[in-house]
């Protein structure tokens, strides 16, 4: 899970944004946590690391903190894929300002391994998006990936699955305050801004 960036245009760690009475980034680790297809789990820490370490449960997974990360969404990527390289056959590839994101989508996505294609996709109407399911023939091209399009340019030249994930949650990003908004309407009740760095939400 891909949750490393200072979250520039929300104007505060997104990843410690109240949704439900949970940090933003919490919603996509249950998620995770939850996938009956998922083995271990890393999620990639960068700006604000240990804000949301102290404030964040983690649901299993472990951190892995890159160093680069404001270089942007690739150097994440290539950290979390040099955690799991040595331990995993596939990676399952979620971000975590994805509150939505299903655990029964992951699921649908992985399950859907075993053809020709080198990387899974769930699409959400037609649309292409996340979860992205790597097989390991790509995890040494993922490594040498730069910038700020994360596996855009990789997907973009290979075969990739496409696997229709509708009615299983979405994959929309909260980005800004008024995303969030809009999240906590879908679901009813109030959002708030962030949660203090010490306030642990482990239950």
């Amino acid at each position: 899970m891909l949750a490393a960036g200072a979250g520039r245009r929300f104007g505060e760690p997104k990843q410690l944004a109240s949704l439900d009475a949970r940090p933003l980034l919490e919603h996509a680790l249950a998620a995770m946590s939850a996938a009956a297809t998922v083995g271990r789990t890393v999620v990639v820490l960068g700006s604000d690391a240990e804000r949301i370490l102290a404030a964040v449960s983690m649901h299993g997974a472990s951190a892995v903190i890159c160093e680069d990360w404001e270089e942007g969404q690739a150097a994440s990527l290539r950290a979390g894929v040099a955690a799991l390289a040595e331990l995993a056959d596939a990676i399952v590839v979620t971000l975590g300002d994805q509150p939505a994101i299903d655990a029964r989508a992951i699921d649908r996505v992985v399950n859907a391994r075993g053809g020709s294609a080198v990387a899974l996709r769930a699409t959400y109407g037609g649309r292409p998006g996340h979860p992205v399911v790597l097989e390991r023939e790509l995890f040494a091209r993922a490594a040498a990936l730069r910038g700020d399009q994360g596996a855009r340019s990789l997907l973009a030249a290979v075969t990739v699955g496409l696997v229709a994930c509708d009615g299983l949650g979405s994959d929309s990003d909260v980005d800004t305050i008024e995303q969030l908004e809009r999240e906590q309407d879908r679901r009813g009740g109030a959002s708030g801004r962030d949660l203090s760095a010490g306030e642990s939400t482990s239950r």
